[in-house]
Order: structure tokens, then C-alpha cells, then sequence
């Protein structure tokens, strides 16, 4: 079983029970769609997109793994390289899921702001369902 699919499931017995949920990673959409999608059903599903450009992208990579040696324990060592990381950053293909999505450019801090991505967030909050931002 795959990562995908665990997640998922975590997420699945989450919302079952009731919990307000935020999931956050890097959702390519080919790989985390079809476990994400039967989560619609059962939460107010809202995607925040957060997105830089490629070399910040890569300037933040080099800096976490210059500040931080635990970092060389993560699978992401290719990264370093910077025409290989630009072409895995140009061909990320983000989670497209059929629900309300915002972008979010973090290259220096948030635009749009923090309370507008609250507020886009929490629009479509139901006390009845579960809650997967």
C-alpha cells in the first residue's frame, strides 16, 4: 500500500469521526486523486494551492538542506540539482478534485492574504460534515 493510500484512509477515519481535518502536502494529481476523491462525499473539500516560482522553489530546498543535516534522511537529495528540479517543478500537475480552489503565491509571505484564505476556506464549513481544507 502506498503512501496515497494510507493517507487517505487516515483522512477517511478522521472525517468518519467527526474532525475538523487539514491534510498538507504536495498533491500531484495522479497520484493523490483517486484517494482523495471519495473524501468529497463525506467533507466541504476546499483546495489552497500555494505555489512559487521554480527558483524559489529551489533557493527554499538548498536552505533547508544547508540549515538542516536531519534533511538528508528525505528521498529529496536530487532536488540539489537545479535543471532536474526545474523540470519536476514545470511538470507538477496540481490536484484537480471538481471543488472550490484558490491559489496562494508564497514567494514573500501570502496573496492573497491570510484572511481571505481563511475566509475562502471556511465558506463552505457545515456543522453536519466533516472538514478537509
Amino acid at each position: 500500500m502506498g503512501v496515497e493510500q494510507r493517507v487517505s484512509q487516515v483522512l477517511q477515519l478522521l472525517l468518519t469521526a467527526g474532525v475538523t481535518t487539514v491534510a498538507e502536502a504536495a498533491f500531484q494529481d495522479r497520484l493523490w486523486r483517486p484517494g482523495l476523491q471519495p473524501l468529497i462525499g463525506m467533507a466541504d473539500v476546499r483546495v489552497v494551492h500555494c505555489q512559487v516560482t521554480a527558483q524559489t522553489a529551489f533557493d527554499r530546498i538548498q536552505r533547508r538542506q544547508d540549515e538542516n543535516s536531519i534533511r538528508r534522511a528525505h528521498a529529496d537529495a536530487y532536488l540539489g540539482d537545479h535543471q532536474i528540479h526545474a523540470v519536476g517543478h514545470h511538470g507538477f500537475q496540481l490536484v484537480r478534485l471538481g471543488v472550490p480552489e484558490i491559489e496562494v503565491n508564497t514567494s514573500d509571505g501570502y496573496r492573497p492574504g491570510l484572511d481571505e484564505i481563511v475566509a475562502f476556506v471556511n465558506a463552505g464549513r457545515s456543522a453536519t460534515r466533516g472538514y478537509l481544507p
